[in-house]
């Protein structure tokens, strides 16, 4: 296993109830990269929901094999390419894409090492939007909300297409500086 990489993952230590409360905690923290892992490795697969599922039961049924003092995260990611594969094996007779148990392995290990800025994202992202025209900001939310076609959308709010892709084009790249002054001002902090 890995370095420590949470200081909550020293903490466990024969109370059951505390030790309980902090793998939820731990659990907690690596649900997005665990959803991004699965999703990678079962792309276009609508039962990688069902997988993550069975992931987050079988992190919680064998929570008493977790060493303190080794890395969550990675831990988590070994069980969940297991119920991956395990998913696999039970759906051998679909014809779907599947990825090398080589290529997993690396994508686990990047995860696993990746730096969880995915949180300082989602803050900068949230105040670079609250940083647009309300207008702006509208439109986003209105066009990401909806499922419709873009033709359609751009209809219903009496807008070319062509003119919604540039608008939204360039709010987006807006974003996308923003959120990168954000974290590079952030990390110089640091």
């Amino acid at each position: 296993m890995e370095p420590v990489e949470n200081d909550r993952e020293n903490h466990l230590g024969g109370d059951t109830a505390a030790d309980d409360s902090v793998i939820v905690g731990l659990l907690t923290e690596c649900q997005l990269p665990l959803r991004l892992y699965v999703r990678s490795l079962m792309h276009g697969d609508a039962s990688a929901g069902d997988v993550i599922q069975q992931t987050n039961a079988k992190i919680w049924e064998k929570r008493g094999e977790f060493e303190p003092g080794t890395n969550f995260k990675a831990w988590a990611m070994s069980i969940a390419r297991y119920e991956v594969l395990n998913h696999r094996k039970r759906q051998a007779r679909d014809a779907r894409l599947q990825f090398s148990s080589e290529l997993e392995q690396t994508v686990a290990s990047e995860l696993a090492e990746m730096n969880d800025d995915l949180a300082e994202r989602q803050a900068a992202l949230r105040q670079c939007m609250e940083g647009l025209k309300p207008e702006s900001r509208e439109l986003l939310m209105r066009r990401y909300a909806s499922q419709e076609p873009l033709a359609e959308f751009a209809d219903r709010i009496g807008r070319s297409v062509g003119g919604v892709k540039v608008t939204l084009h360039r709010l987006r790249s807006t974003l996308a500086e923003c959120i990168e002054r954000r974290l590079l001002a952030a990390g110089e902090s640091q």
